[in-house]
């Protein structure tokens, strides 16, 4: 059964905090999606943009320059997300550009997100305008969730006059593929009994973690549809892919029991990264330490914010012909400190590249964490005393910029050419969806 739209209805607030449910009660999961959200935003912000083709995009001169989102006027000439800007501009020569205002974004999908709380305690955010909404437990005040859903999908309308589509299911894949069935106000709803209707015909790219690499994996193998994959032997695909061919199997038979996270929930990071696109290619190895610099302490300062330190750092540098590299190497002990990482990738980087083709972006990337490292492992030649003053002074440099910004406290290496270290990587550049998302059993 699929809805395309609601009726409104106005509601009220009751509080359900610590209300629990039945496992007889029949399980509804949201997945709720802000169209096109940051150009409805701007929309919203300044109504007359409604009227031009109008895209959210980044700024050319920072090599930033692709489109975010569009709106539906861009939408229909062609306009693309992830394009660049001169290709937008080929396809519709009027197209108005909007920088992106990111304080604006989250403080908007947050109120957003605000409504889904006032209803339920499990309100899990993917990225900034997607957000899984768990109103099972919901139903012992609110009555029936699927009606409850519609509820809140009008409220928030109302509210802000923004559209969110939603996808309602019995699990948080279903209700995420859902969610991209209708846009402007879709409503979807998904159960047990229409999986053989609706979400088996659809193509296997529609199902959550098939990316382009895995859908092309599994058209190989003959599995064009998500029916295909799930009347597929998941012995073969598990052969084929592992673990992760175990998970699209139980995905496509709509096995997902993962949780939706309850409000404040922290999923804990397996690891930490930074990366810059410069505004200037890089052309030398000194040019590379001080945007390294700026990377390893945004790193290290992360580390220490999730409480845990490192093993393993891995680098990846960019050229300006577009082709990529990267090296690991594990430290002789685990580290946060922003040293161990500068020096770390420096001595990968001198392995990998030797400045005849310029850097056009590079990343430093930190795995292998744990909670429980304390302390630094001792050696005959460590000095202990050194690395507590360099652990201290990171964190006097930390908390300075937490409170006065990036800027406030720089290297004076770093201002030697400001054009490449002028940045704050901890910035709102890119917002992605979290790793992890699906945290159910694998049934064997």
């Amino acid at each position: 059964m699929i809805y395309k739209s609601a009726q409104k209805v106005r509601i009220y607030i009751v509080d359900q905090k610590n209300h629990d449910y039945t496992e007889d009660m029949k399980r509804v999961i949201v997945h709720s999606d802000i169209n096109h959200c940051y150009a409805q935003i701007e929309e919203m912000r300044h109504p007359e943009l409604r009227n031009v083709p109008m895209a959210v995009g980044g700024s050319e001169e920072k090599r930033h320059g692709i489109i975010l989102a569009k709106n539906d006027l861009a939408k229909a000439a062609n306009i693309k997300t992830g394009e660049s800007l001169r290709d937008a501009y080929r396809k519709c020569p009027n197209l108005t550009i909007v920088h992106p205002d990111y304080d604006a974004y989250m403080y908007y999908t947050e109120k957003i997100k605000d409504i889904y709380r006032k209803y339920t305690d499990r309100v899990e955010s993917f990225g900034l305008d997607e957000a899984w909404i768990d109103l099972t437990p919901s139903q012992k005040l609110f009555g029936d969730g699927v009606e409850l859903a519609k509820k809140i999908q009008d409220e928030v309308y109302d509210t802000y006059g923004m559209t969110v589509s939603m996808g309602v299911s019995f699990n948080k894949v279903f209700a995420k593929l859902g969610s991209d069935l209708f846009k402007h106000k879709g409503f979807a709803l998904i159960q047990e009994e229409d999986v053989e209707n609706i979400v088996w015909p659809l193509p296997a790219e529609d199902l959550l973690m098939v990316g382009t690499r895995m859908k092309k994996n599994l058209n190989e193998m003959g599995i064009f549809t998500i029916g295909d994959l799930a009347h597929r032997s998941v012995h073969e695909l598990e052969k084929r892919f592992g673990v992760m061919g175990h998970l699209l199997w139980m995905y496509a038979n709509g096995l997902d029991d993962s949780e939706v996270h309850e409000v404040g929930y922290t999923r804990p990071a397996k690891s930490i990264s930074h990366s810059k696109t410069v505004v200037k290619d890089i052309e030398s190895m000194a040019q590379l330490r001080e945007v390294f610099r700026v990377l390893s302490e945004c790193v290290a300062a992360d580390l220490r914010k999730a409480h845990v330190k490192g093993r393993t750092i891995h680098i990846h540098l960019r050229g300006s012909d577009l082709k990529s590299c990267g090296k690991q190497k594990k430290f002789d002990q685990y580290t946060d400190l922003a040293s161990d990482i500068l020096s770390a990738a420096m001595d990968l980087a001198a392995k990998l590249w030797v400045g005849d083709v310029p850097l056009r972006s590079v990343g430093i990337h930190v795995s292998m964490l744990s909670a429980t490292q304390n302390f630094d492992q001792l050696d005959l030649f460590s000095q202990p005393q050194t690395r507590e003053k360099e652990r201290a002074l990171e964190e006097v440099l930390y908390k300075i910029r937490n409170r006065y910004g990036y800027d406030s406290c720089r290297m004076a290496a770093s201002r030697v050419d400001v054009q490449l270290t002028d940045f704050d990587p901890d910035g709102l550049l890119h917002q992605v969806h979290p790793v992890g998302v699906l945290e159910g059993s694998i049934r064997k």
